[in-house]
């Protein structure tokens, strides 16, 4: 009965009661309870994660929380998508951008300066790492650039091939990088330690652990988006600009994987951050420009895809930087700095 009650089941349930009942509607103690779920629900997905991740072993326990992250934000995108209106037709774009760059930036960042502060140099697999990048450099080049420069890029039904093209190889890049990841080259991705991962297996069906995760991530999602028209509220009553939403929802979304890939650099695991952080961003443009794209074509809904001259500058820079922190195979506490700047510098484009 101790296991079947435990605080990591109950709580997902009491936020989509919470959720459910429109609580955060009712008055500041309201919304106070949902923010207190919201985070114990980021909590909870993150110990259900790390209980699946020591059952199935790495590198499947990582992918299983980034694709679950990914599956339903992409669900969440394409409701908004569907629903219409002038967002849609730059949300796809802003939501993978804007999730990269925290993933790149302030998420690998924050692991390498914390991993360094607790234990100096920390060392990692460059194979596994130039594997990703490889990968995700290609998909972001091709998804978010290459638009700019072959049609009209102000115009989203200048070529709906040409979406098309973009979205199969995003899947064959994202497919072959998994079964790198999981069969062909595995041992690149394998963590050093014997034991990365604090949450001990327990007598519950791994299945159970695996539906309370997506039940807390659903959560999140939508706890998110209930509390987004405060935020959005305060933003404007502040004067900052808009756009700053969607990077702070991105944030919340991406929390349990922002506190799984810390706790592990912390435990001196900094192969499981890497591992997360880069799956996670792959998996937010390689399974999201698909899915988009599809959605586009057959719902005839405009989509534009390439960014802006700054934004490029801005993601070029970052991609640069990580490759550059990231080509030693140890960390340094100097790349942490320059990278969580480098977040600080993506907010400050926004606000201007």
């Amino acid at each position: 009965m101790k296991r079947i009650l435990s605080w990591y089941k109950i709580i997902p349930l009491l936020a989509i009661i919470a959720y459910i009942t429109n609580l955060f509607q009712f008055n500041t103690l309201g919304q106070i309870i949902v923010v207190a779920l919201l985070i114990g629900s980021v909590l909870a997905a993150v110990l259900h994660s790390e209980i699946i991740a020591h059952r199935v072993g790495e590198p499947f326990g990582t992918i299983i929380l980034a694709v679950s992250v990914t599956v339903i934000e992409v669900a969440l995108i394409v409701s908004l998508m569907l629903a219409g209106g002038d967002k849609a037709l730059y949300l796809a774009r802003d939501t993978v951008f804007s999730a990269v760059m925290i993933l790149l930036t302030v998420i690998i960042g924050l692991c390498i300066w914390i991993g360094s502060i607790k234990h100096f140099e920390q060392t990692f697999d460059k194979k596994s790492v130039n594997t990703a990048l490889v990968s995700l450099v290609t998909i972001l080049v091709l998804s978010l650039v290459l638009p700019n420069f072959i049609g009209n890029a102000d115009d989203p039904n200048s070529s709906k091939s040409q979406l098309i093209f973009v979205a199969v190889i995003c899947l064959v890049i994202y497919g072959t990088f998994i079964y790198v990841q999981t069969i062909r080259h595995r041992n690149y991705f394998l963590s050093n330690q014997k034991d990365s991962h604090q949450a001990k297996p327990n007598e519950v069906p791994l299945y159970v652990n695996l539906i309370f995760l997506i039940i807390s991530l659903v959560i999140v999602v939508l706890l998110a988006k209930t509390i987004s028209p405060t935020i959005e509220g305060i933003i404007i009553e502040a004067g900052l600009p808009q756009s700053l939403l969607g990077v702070i929802i991105a944030l919340i979304i991406l929390l349990p994987e922002a506190i799984a890939a810390i706790k592990a650099a912390h435990n001196d695991d900094i192969q499981t951050s890497l591992n997360l952080s880069l799956g996670s961003a792959l998996a937010a443009i390689g399974l999201t420009i698909p899915t988009v794209t599809f959605v586009s074509v057959i719902f005839d809904i405009n989509i534009i895809l390439g960014l802006d001259s700054i934004t490029m500058l801005l993601l070029g820079l970052t991609v640069f930087t990580v490759m550059l922190s990231l080509s030693k195979g140890r960390t340094n506490i100097i790349y942490g700095v320059i990278l969580i700047s480098l977040f600080a510098t993506f907010i400050f484009t926004i606000l201007q």
